[in-house]
């Protein structure tokens, strides 16, 4: 009796997942998932995908499974689903969508600028693949876009990090840090305030030198200055730093 009773209790939806009947499990499925109700619809896809093996729906149930997970906001699950995906199926149709999904995945597991950026590199390798292997997808121009704003954040993390001795007044180390940053990246797009901040901690660093040293010092800083404003003769700071050369020149 009490087990006809936890029966009687079950919805429709419990029901069917829990029962044998394929077919109706694969509409309604469809049905779920046509409805925005994407995680009973990941559910039942998932359970179909033990039968499914190795028959035709195979490759449809796989892909809507992973979509169901991607729609409901479940990316850690929907990107384990599309790499197996793609891995499993690569001439399927869905093939191409599924792996740009994947890279999709990917970059909303990536983190802001200041944290770990292993899951960033991860990201720009995968998209950079993909590129190559699919030159003329219908997905380049959001790659691109993704590309760009990862690259962003590589470059951003390297001038932070190297401004942060600036900050810290370590001038002769924030130098080298920043000038590093350029050694490994002269595109970093942050390139202007590197080399601004690399001849203002070299300045700084030679007036708080000790008296017998300074002339020495601020010849490393005109260095700095004249790279700067080599590159950048029409700003503001250029205007500044002319005039620390100019005070420092009237002394050394």
């Amino acid at each position: 009796m009490l087990t006809a009773s936890l029966a009687a209790c079950k919805t429709q939806y419990e029901l069917l997942l829990e029962g044998n009947d394929n077919d109706a499990k694969y509409a309604a499925a469809f049905d779920y998932f046509n409805q925005g109700k994407y995680t009973k619809a990941s559910q039942l896809f998932e359970s179909l995908s033990v039968i499914t093996k190795g028959t035709s729906r195979d490759d449809t149930v796989q892909y809507y499974w992973g979509l169901s997970n991607y729609r409901a906001k479940d990316y850690l699950t929907a990107e384990t689903n599309f790499e197996t995906f793609t891995q499993v199926y690569p001439r399927s149709p869905f093939a191409e969508s599924a792996a740009f999904l994947y890279l999709d995945c990917l970059f909303r597991s990536t983190l802001r600028y200041e944290l770990d950026q292993t899951p960033t590199y991860k990201t720009i390798t995968a998209i950079s693949e993909y590129l190559i292997n699919h030159p003329d997808s219908e997905y380049r121009s959001v790659c691109d876009k993704m590309l760009d704003d990862l690259n962003e954040r590589l470059d951003r993390k390297a001038y932070e990090n190297a401004y942060l001795y600036y900050k810290m007044e370590d001038y002769l180390a924030a130098r080298v840090a920043l000038r590093n940053v350029l050694k490994d990246d002269a595109d970093n797009r942050y390139r202007e305030d590197i080399l601004y901040y690399t001849a203002m901690a070299s300045y700084k660093y030679a007036s708080l030198s000790v008296p017998e040293k300074r002339k020495e010092r601020f010849l490393v800083f005109y260095d700095d200055y004249f790279n700067y404003a080599g590159e950048f003769p029409e700003t503001a700071r250029r205007k500044e730093l002319e005039k620390l050369y100019d005070k420092a020149k009237e002394k050394y």
